[in-house]
């Protein structure tokens, strides 16, 4: 199979025929063998009722069901681990996102040799709301990840090598950082296609302010998991051996200070009237509960195994 098309959705049941019949078309005229899986996150509308009119009349179109809403990467992930196709196609199911940009991307990764094309809106017809925090999460994410050449992670549009797809984890709120888990996973080839973006046509859009911090959080998380994620210990032991440490010879010096003294028979007050020995008990205790946080993070890591286990009520043709 030539490609896989995977479209996470919540309440999108005005858009999906439309959305199939352009894919339909698109794949037909450039003569790709393709599949659509539709992930359902737990739509309150009749999505998945499209989802199975569209599926008794094209053998193409599969899909899953969520028994709840958990979110655009839960969703991704469940399609990846799904999808047959030698290159895989993401796109949101607003109709935000053309299908007509399909061949391109595919050609960049069967002739171009990428490992993922990352989609960039260049003009884009969302609010200033929206587009000034895109901006500066973009230029944050470049900055942190290594990726110069990205100009918009969180673009919905992207296509990947399948090898891609099947060798990262997408949990949590991690699909905006996809090609930085690429390439932690070592697919060091990223491109860029510049694409259409069309204006909304049916429904509301679901950004609000919270994913916007989100996202930052998420950035942060993944910078670092990426170091330090298989190796907690080595960050928070470190930190917490040189804060003990600190404290150790600080509160040693004082009380060398009050021997000192007292065998030079200078009256002094109790230890424990000065201030510094009681911020030399603290980096003490602060660096053993560092310490011991790196210990526990050591053993949390090694038996975290089920992040991705998400309740699915129904699926089709899978």
């Amino acid at each position: 199979m030539d490609i896989s098309v995977v479209i996470p959705l919540y309440n999108e049941d005005e858009s999906l025929p439309e959305l199939y019949a352009w894919i339909e078309r698109v794949m037909k005229s450039n003569n790709f063998t393709y599949e659509v899986i539709f992930v359902n996150d737990g739509s309150t509308d009749r999505s998945w009722d499209v989802i199975q009119e569209l599926s008794a009349k094209h053998e193409c179109v599969k899909g899953i069901k969520f028994r709840r809403n958990y979110g655009k990467s839960p969703a991704l992930y469940c399609g990846f681990k799904e999808a047959q196709g030698d290159v895989v196609i993401t796109m949101d199911a607003d109709l935000q996102d053309s299908p007509d940009e399909i061949p391109g991307l595919y050609n960049m990764i069967t002739k171009d040799g990428y490992d993922l094309v990352s989609g960039y809106k260049q003009k884009r017809y969302d609010p200033l709301s929206k587009t000034i925090p895109t901006k500066l999460f973009n230029a944050t994410a470049r900055r942190i990840s290594g990726i110069k050449n990205l100009h918009d992670f969180n673009c919905g549009l992207k296509a990947y090598r399948r090898d891609v797809v099947k060798n990262i984890e997408v949990y949590g709120e991690m699909h905006r950082y996809i090609p930085y888990l690429a390439k932690n996973a070592g697919f060091n080839k990223i491109g860029e296609k510049v694409v259409h973006h069309q204006a909304r046509k049916y429904g509301k859009s679901k950004f609000g302010l919270n994913r916007f911090f989100n996202g930052y959080l998420d950035l942060i998380t993944l910078w670092f998991l990426s170091g330090f994620g298989r190796k907690p210990m080595h960050v928070f032991g470190f930190l917490g051996t040189i804060m003990f440490i600190i404290g150790f010879i600080a509160a040693a010096i004082i009380g060398i200070d009050k021997l000192c003294s007292l065998a030079n028979g200078i009256p002094q007050r109790l230890v424990t009237d000065s201030p510094y020995f009681y911020i030399a008990l603290t980096m003490m205790m602060i660096g053993t509960q560092l310490f011991l946080a790196g210990f526990l993070g050591d053993l949390i890591s090694r038996s975290s195994t089920n992040r991705n286990d998400y309740q699915i009520e129904e699926t089709i043709r899978l």
